[in-house]
């Protein structure tokens, strides 16, 4: 019996971190509640250590728990311990690790999703609401473009890295998105083993760091760094974290920033126009282009094609996230301000009678 008793601890552990998600899975609102600022505090902690560290942490951790398992590994070849067992209480330990990163930041999986948090109603769109979103985002990169398409490339890691942060606090303190309320610190530059991975960004549990591969196109390094930004505020889904990303991008105080927001914005429209085999999106797509600052066609043109086939595929629940946002955020907040303007000759606004009176 002595030989599987770390079979059935692993077993019992993985057992209660199957139940913690399955509750987690069932209990979503209660989860939203609490869950996400317990887990984003405990991420701020975790980075705000790591950050004191030279190079990654996480790399010498990883690297300390291999040369043990490989001491043990030996120790048992040479005493000619059971294997079977010394192998039951290596699942042990890996069961334990992995519970106690469901419990720190796995959860986040089953909290509400970014819409309700920043109070937007995900709505279908049309190919005219696509359009007409393409065109925005459109117009307003093609301004930045004249002073920053390309100039992203005069941009150290280190120097992007330390602006990040401030878009984040203004969505936080101008805007009033308490998910954005993580911690700022900056990302570091992800190891040349995972780079050539093709692996674009990476955030660690157990050390609160964020790694960014500082290969991505230079016009894609801010919204890299932003997404794992967003993941390490514990915004879990891959879509969320890049709308997250964009919003932070855009509301970022660096032009460099801005552009790249702006620019990733009109690129995932532009691909869903482009995906769809129709008249009317061949017809947008061809007035959009025409339109476009060759500049900002080449930018995204450089992205695609350092991801391939990912490059070009259609994010359809971040298209819907950054069509909605510009319906409630632009169209009718501009018809909003527009029907607030009182006009003192027109004599069907009502507040006419408040200044001539009324004798």
């Amino acid at each position: 019996m002595k030989y599987w008793r770390g079979y059935l601890v692993a077993g019992i552990i993985a057992a209660l971190t199957a139940m913690v998600t399955a509750f987690a899975a069932t209990h979503t609102k209660l989860v939203d509640m609490v869950y996400p600022y317990i887990s984003r505090m405990i991420m701020d902690y975790m980075a705000g250590w790591s950050a004191g560290v030279s190079g990654i942490l996480w790399q010498t951790i990883l690297t300390f728990f291999i040369v043990i398992l490989l001491a043990t590994l030996v120790l048992v070849i040479v005493f000619k311990w059971n294997p079977i067992q010394w192998f039951g209480w290596v699942l042990a330990v890996m069961s334990v690790f992995s519970l106690i990163s469901t419990g720190m930041y796995g959860l986040n999986k089953y909290a509400g999703p970014i819409e309700e948090d920043m109070r937007l109603e995900l709505k279908e769109y049309s190919i005219t609401s696509l359009e007409n979103a393409a065109i925005y985002y459109r117009d307003t990169v093609n301004k930045y473009a004249h002073n920053y398409a390309g100039l992203v490339q005069n941009e150290s890691f280190e120097n992007l890295a330390l602006s990040a942060g401030n878009g984040f606090e203004r969505l936080t303190l101008e805007q009033g998105y308490p998910i954005f309320s993580g911690t700022t610190i900056p990302v570091k530059m992800m190891p040349k083993g995972d780079r050539e991975r093709g692996v674009t960004g990476k955030t660690y549990t157990f050390t609160g760091e964020s790694l960014v591969n500082p290969d991505v196109p230079a016009v894609g390094l801010p919204y890299a760094i932003s997404i794992e930004m967003c993941h390490r505020m514990c915004i879990y889904n891959e879509d969320d974290a890049k709308f997250g990303a964009i919003m932070a991008c855009i509301s970022n105080a660096d032009s460099v920033y801005v552009y790249t927001g702006y620019l990733m914005a009109y690129r995932v429209c532009y691909n869903a126009l482009k995906a769809v085999d129709s008249k009317a999106s061949r017809e947008a797509l061809s007035r959009i282009e025409s339109d476009t600052d060759p500049r900002v066609l080449q930018d995204i043109r450089s992205y695609n094609e350092f991801f391939g086939a990912k490059g070009t595929e259609v994010e359809e629940k971040l298209c819907k996230l950054l069509v909605s946002w510009h319906i409630e955020k632009i169209i009718q907040d501009e018809e909003q301000k527009s029907e607030d303007i009182f006009d003192p000759m027109d004599e069907t606004d009502y507040r006419l009678e408040d200044i001539l009176g009324n004798d």
